[in-house]
């Protein structure tokens, strides 16, 4: 019997209980261990496992095989995917032409299988991978073959990634999909064109790493970020599109506040979107966000603690939760 979306939104509204509350984040900052945060993880269910690593990569395994089983197209997770792809095939890239094993870097799930990307790299028959994929992978091979440039090699998969997300949220026709995946590639270019404008990188690398998006003037971008850091900053002030000038705002307050704003933004529009939705695939989409989004505050409070951060610095850098 073919699985409903009715089906799976009820489901799914179920599963939503057990997300993470404020009272669970605050029973997770007072762990004076990562011991302590693993133990509290296994004694919640949210996953087993004897360290925290351990225990993330159950609990993404458990929520993937959930969806899975209840998603009536599991299609429409690909979008959220690609980027595992292109962190494999950067992995069996490098690995292959350096003779480094790369195994224990591969990650899933993923829309490519792995035999595929490590036959395609080994026997440089990029026609076994994607057609998205096929032609960027043979040049970020050549720009390794030839200049071991693996800055360059990144930024075209990299960009290959990014329009391929943009593409497929666009055949959704949701517009909450192509909203989120507009809003990814945004930020994105955004703090690939502050590193190079820190870095002073030239124009033939900004060009080749910025990927088309409604709201960014990749021209504009470029010859501000060739006139150093502060014009940038200047000139992203300027952008209302996806918030950016609040964005900048946090930047300028320090890096990792700017990633808790693009986060926390990004969460938000799935909370008003795939939790008002009653029909279609954004409530799993939404909850598999939402589960995102924790993995982030785990990882974070778990960093605090090896760090001996203050439990106020923690909490600063918290993200927003779906639940």
């Amino acid at each position: 019997m073919a699985l409903s979306y009715e089906f799976s939104i009820g489901s799914v509204r179920a599963k939503e209980n057990s997300l993470f509350s404020q009272s669970d984040i605050e029973n997770m900052l007072v762990c004076k261990s990562t011991d302590e945060l693993c133990r509290f993880l296994n004694d919640k269910g949210y996953g087993d496992g004897k360290t925290v690593e351990e225990v993330l990569s159950n609990h993404t395994m458990e929520m993937w095989n959930y969806l899975k089983s209840v998603a009536p197209d599991y299609d429409i997770f690909a979008p959220f995917l690609y980027q595992n792809d292109i962190h494999n095939l950067k992995a069996v890239l490098k690995g292959t032409m350096s003779g480094r094993d790369y195994k224990n870097l591969l990650i899933s799930p993923c829309t490519v299988s792995i035999d595929s990307l490590i036959n395609a790299v080994e026997n440089r028959k990029f026609t076994l991978l994607p057609d998205w994929l096929a032609g960027d992978a043979d040049k970020a091979y050549e720009i390794i073959a030839h200049t071991g440039d693996a800055r360059m090699s990144d930024a075209v998969l990299d960009k290959a990634v990014m329009r391929e997300m943009l593409k497929s949220a666009k055949k959704t026709g949701s517009e909450f999909v192509e909203e989120y995946f507009n809003t990814i590639v945004f930020y994105n270019n955004v703090k690939i064109s502050i590193r190079s404008a820190r870095t002073g990188t030239d124009s033939v690398y900004l060009k080749q790493a910025l990927c088309d998006v409604d709201g960014f003037n990749k021209t504009a971008i470029i010859n501000s970020a060739l006139k150093g850091g502060d014009s940038l900053i200047d000139t992203l002030a300027k952008y209302s599109d996806y918030d950016c000038n609040k964005a900048i705002d946090a930047y300028k307050k320090s890096p990792s506040a700017f990633e808790k704003f693009v986060d926390d933004r990004l969460i938000t529009k799935a909370k008003e979107f795939c939790k008002r939705s009653s029909e279609g695939a954004e409530p799993l989409m939404g909850y598999m966000i939402g589960c995102e989004a924790e993995k982030k505050v785990i990882h974070i409070i778990a960093c605090g603690i090896r760090t001996n951060s203050d439990t106020d610095k923690i909490r600063e850098r918290l993200r927003v939760l779906y639940g």
